[in-house]
């Protein structure tokens, strides 16, 4: 390769004000809704059942195709997969790669004309709970090569020779991996200091990024970097499709976590990285746009693997807790076991309803599922977890021992504790729990923005709150009355889902407190206004409240469903019926919270501890911590480090 010419150091760090940060991540959000959403309809106090229901359903020759590669893929795993060896050594065989490659895994989601297998979202997904189930980091490698990957951004952003360039090599043999985190920047991407430098018709990369999944094993890149604006270049965050074997890139360390032992996640530095322009995602400025269309769909992979966590939880709790007797019965018929298990049972068929339908309805396209989806990714791994930890207490003692040990002592290899080590991440992959708070109140809160977000605006002029005055005031006068009384309050509404076990109340329920939740919203915005977006724990109670309406609707929708088809129906009504009930509760007590909370208190106590007021109450402690900095340094520059990267052979 020629020598590359000495390009201009990167600038420190991006110093950024946080209304500058706000305007970094409102420039990349999707702007208009072209489509209807039944998720955003429920914040605004409208229940859309019409949306939902009936289920929409795969076409025929989708479900051949599907159940066709799930019957290979079970075979694969059943036989070749050996989860526990892949915990023990850290590491996924690669052998096992190269049979995931022979077997069309990588390119489940690309088209069949480009050497894909072509399976809608619904069948992707069952994919994932299927090999998710067999080895957690398995699950991770696909679902990050596919669903974030070079896949996905070429497929709705990508020209047509990237995609004939690259998505045949996804398909068979190349594993591909998303940078955009470093070291200093996690979810405020306007602080990204990973630099790009346009230079003739390529642009030279400099900069490190963290938690690259697949990046140690990757042989191609998504990254995103800052281009300077300058002549010709209107500059801004951008997308690039990079090899992983260029010069100047080097994987600096392979991560190791509490979790998914077998993640092939790495700390990449980029050093002169010479890319084609020709390689550029999109336009200059459009990367995060295409981080975040990218996961309104890819975020769904996420909870399809905790569904899977969930049904295997259910397995091991039944079996477990009809063979362990305790007082002369088994301990599944001790109520304070028993509850355990129906919130397992309940939450399982419930989280597989939103899955499914958010999935079919991203194969349709005919919704906005942008807010379903960071729902879904929300709820399934929040219950996840709580499920799997649920499952480690009604093991007791053998829930925290390893496989292992168990094995090694004579009994069942059950990895409880492993799975509840595994599930930990999701409340941190792809847009922490916190996060996506933020993020779908954002959303949420859209159509308020819209017509009153200029009365808020402090930069705004007395003309612009005006006009934004009389907009909004007209938008309200229609909107309110609207929140008042609803289908919820008529006793024989939703009477298509009384068969046996009675869904209908539930449903009501859902209209009414889809009205109320709306009210709600508007209540704390007139009252705290430009401070609303301060109030992280109320928007993060909203958007639970949310989640639960969510998972009730689909739950029921899911029940009548299996009861038209004749599977399970009379099950799957008892399921959602337990499930709802559940969730009410879950419900009345986040509106409880709404207004009676410790939120200010809360501020007051941190704003001490951060000023060191309460130093004294960390006495008595030894710090086991090891020395250096929190945060690693990632000035540009060339690497002092061998290069681990590891290419599959």
């Amino acid at each position: 390769m020629s020598a590359v010419p000495e390009t201009p150091a990167a600038p420190s760090r991006p110093t950024v004000t946080e209304r500058e940060a706000r305007e970094v991540a409102e420039a990349a959000r999707e702007q208009d809704w072209r489509k209807p959403s039944f998720a955003k309809e429920l914040f605004l106090g409208r229940f859309r059942l019409d949306l939902i229901h009936p289920h929409p359903l795969p076409a025929d020759d989708d479900v051949r195709r599907g159940e066709e590669f799930l019957a290979k893929l079970r075979d694969f795993c059943e036989t070749r997969v050996d989860g526990a060896l892949i915990e023990r050594e850290a590491r996924i065989p690669d052998e096992v790669i190269n049979g995931l490659k022979e077997l069309g895994a990588l390119g489940m989601k690309i088209d069949t004309k480009y050497g894909g297998l072509g399976l809608t979202q619904v069948y992707y997904n069952k994919a994932l709970a299927l090999v998710g189930s067999a080895s957690p980091a398995i699950g991770a490698l696909l679902s990050a090569h596919q669903s974030i990957g070079v896949p996905q951004p070429l497929k709705i952003f990508g020209t047509r020779e990237q995609k004939e360039t690259f998505l045949p090599r996804c398909a068979r043999t190349d594993i591909s991996a998303f940078l955009l985190t470093e070291p200093d920047v996690g979810s405020d991407p306007a602080r990204l200091a990973t630099m790009a430098v346009p230079e003739g018709d390529h642009y030279v990369l400099d900069g490190v990024k963290l938690w690259t999944t697949n990046g140690v094993v990757a042989d191609l890149l998504v990254v995103m970097a800052r281009v300077p604006k300058s002549e010709g270049h209107r500059g801004g965050i951008t997308a690039f499709v990079v090899e992983a074997d260029s010069e100047g890139v080097t994987v600096e360390n392979r991560n190791a976590f509490m979790g998914l032992r077998g993640l092939e996640n790495g700390v990449t530095r980029f050093h002169r990285v010479r890319v084609p322009a020709s390689h550029r995602i999109g336009e200059e400025g459009q990367g995060l746009k295409i981080a975040l269309t990218t996961l309104n769909t890819g975020r769904l992979s996420l909870p399809a693997m905790c569904v899977g966590a969930g049904k295997w939880c259910l397995k091991i709790a039944r079996e477990w807790s009809a063979e362990r007797e305790q007082w002369g019965k088994p301990v599944a018929l001790h109520e304070a076991v028993g509850s355990k298990i129906a919130f397992i049972a309940a939450t399982t068929f419930a989280l597989e309803a939103v899955v499914d339908l958010s999935s079919q309805m991203a194969d349709e396209n005919r919704n906005d599922i942008r807010i379903e989806a960071a729902l879904a990714k929300l709820y399934g791994s929040e219950m996840a977890w709580l499920m799997a930890d649920e499952l480690v207490q009604i093991r007791g003692g053998r829930g925290f021992e390893t496989a292992d040990s168990l094995r090694d002592r004579g009994e069942r290899a059950v990895p409880a504790e492993q799975m509840l080590r595994d599930l930990r991440i999701n409340r941190i992959f792809e847009g922490s729990t916190e996060i996506m708070h933020l993020l779908i109140a954002r959303e949420a809160v859209d159509a308020h923005l819209s017509v009153a977000g200029d009365l808020i605006d402090p930069d705004k002029t007395l003309g612009d709150k005006a006009r934004a005055g009389a907009s909004a005031g007209a938008f309200y006068a229609r909107w309110l009355p609207k929140l008042v009384a609803g289908p919820g309050q008529l006793p024989g509404a939703y009477g298509e889902f009384r068969h046996g076990i009675d869904l209908s109340p539930h449903l009501r329920y859902v209209e009414r407190t889809s009205r109320k939740l709306a009210r709600s919203t508007f209540y704390a915005m007139s009252r705290w206004q430009g401070r609303m977006e301060t109030k992280q724990g109320f928007l993060g109670r909203i958007v639970d409240i949310g989640a639960e309406l969510f998972a009730m609707s689909a739950a029921c929708v899911r029940a009548e469903l299996l009861r038209g088809r004749g599977d399970h129906g009379r099950e799957a009504y008892q399921l959602a019926d337990a499930f709802c009930r559940q969730a009410r509760l879950r419900v009345e007590e986040l509106f409880g919270r709404l207004w009676s909370n410790t939120d200010d208190l809360d501020r007051k106590v941190v704003k001490n501890v951060l000023g060191g007021s309460y130093t004294w109450l960390e006495d008595g402690v030894i710090d086991p911590s090891g020395e250096g900095p929190w945060i690693a340094d990632a000035a540009p520059g060339p690497s002092a480090r061998e290069n681990v990267r590891r290419p599959i052979s």
